[in-house]
């Protein structure tokens, strides 16, 4: 799944290209909006919400429509100058769109539809409080996460019906900074707030050209781009040494609990559990067994996990 912040910045690349450009043509490659042409409909913005990109567009008689994608996990939007060469394959391109200066072009986008702007609410009215968005409430974000205690960390942050725009590298990493388990349940979070914060600043912080980082200084200034340094705290640094004490880092997996089955209601299945579970789309987490401790899980059923937290964990979850 993408990061907030790369949808923030495709957003802005799309936006930069197309904003008060007329388009040419338009090319829907889904049965539902094959024929739907948009030709001489102008692009009016382009604007992410969450993992969501919403492009909006007025027509000939101010007619106004909402084109909608996510990229789940393969896709992306390009911008060409006009006819110029594609760098993905055609038969993965889902829509293009052209103007007189730019063409954009979604390849193996995971979601596709076009919908009245008055209804993107009907979409995107799920979503929680988008930490890069204008909306953005740590308050109303924390009374959602609050309302589902027994709900493990890693699965609260990553559940877009509380807070949009985390995705599976930051929430690893804010889990690190907090210095919590993943698999600690939500009750066990004493700041909410702190963790919010530091969400919010990782993914600010990467806005810009560059690899991601998140490793910061105290100013807030990245320095895991420089030479030789690790980029992440714990992501992808499995048995490498923690940048704080040394511990090796270890890797599990979090992953969506079929309902109905064990953990249901409580988001805890599979191997946290006494009794057989499904578990599917498992997701990795990384951490410090020493700087992250598993926290006030004494009524979850978390035989499957080690003194340190180490196991396979099986954790319901919603990500959209």
């Amino acid at each position: 799944m993408p990061e907030g912040d790369s949808i923030w910045r495709a957003a802005s690349q799309l936006h930069a290209a197309l904003a008060g450009q007329k388009l040419l043509a338009s090319d829907f490659r889904v049965p539902r909006f094959a024929t739907l042409n948009l030709a001489g409909w102008t692009m009016e913005e382009v604007v992410p919400r969450g993992k969501h990109l919403l492009m909006r567009l007025v027509g000939p008689a101010q007619e106004r429509l909402t084109i909608h994608s996510h990229l789940k996990m393969e896709g992306s939007w390009q911008v060409y100058p006009p006819g110029g060469r594609w760098r993905k394959p055609g038969f993965t391109a889902r829509c293009v769109l052209r103007t007189a200066v730019a063409d954009a072009v979604g390849f193996s986008l995971g979601l596709l539809e076009v919908i009245k702007t008055s209804e993107e609410d009907k979409a995107v009215g799920f979503l929680g409080p988008d930490l890069l968005g204008p909306d953005w409430d740590p308050a109303e974000a924390e009374r959602r996460v609050a309302a589902r205690p027994n709900v493990p960390v890693g699965v609260a942050l990553l559940d877009q019906s509380n807070l949009a725009g985390i995705g599976n590298i930051y929430r690893c990493e804010v889990c690190f900074l907090a210095g919590i388990h993943p698999a600690s349940p939500a009750a066990a979070v004493k700041d909410w707030p702190a963790m919010f914060a530091d969400a919010k600043q990782l993914l600010e912080a990467n806005l810009g050209p560059g690899r991601r980082t998140t490793v910061l200084n105290a100013r807030g200034t990245p320095v895991g781009r420089a030479a030789g340094r690790p980029g992440y705290w714990v992501y992808r640094r499995e048995h490498q040494p923690c940048l704080r004490c040394r511990t090796p880092i270890r890797h599990s997996v979090l992953g969506k609990s079929v309902p109905g089955r064990s953990g249901a209601g409580t988001g805890v299945a599979g191997s946290l559990g006494s009794a057989p579970s499904a578990v599917t789309g498992e997701r990795d987490i990384y951490f410090c067994p020493t700087c992250q401790p598993l926290l006030g899980t004494s009524g979850l059923g978390t035989s499957g996990l080690d003194a340190s937290g180490f196991g396979s964990t099986g954790l319901g979850t919603t990500d959209a």
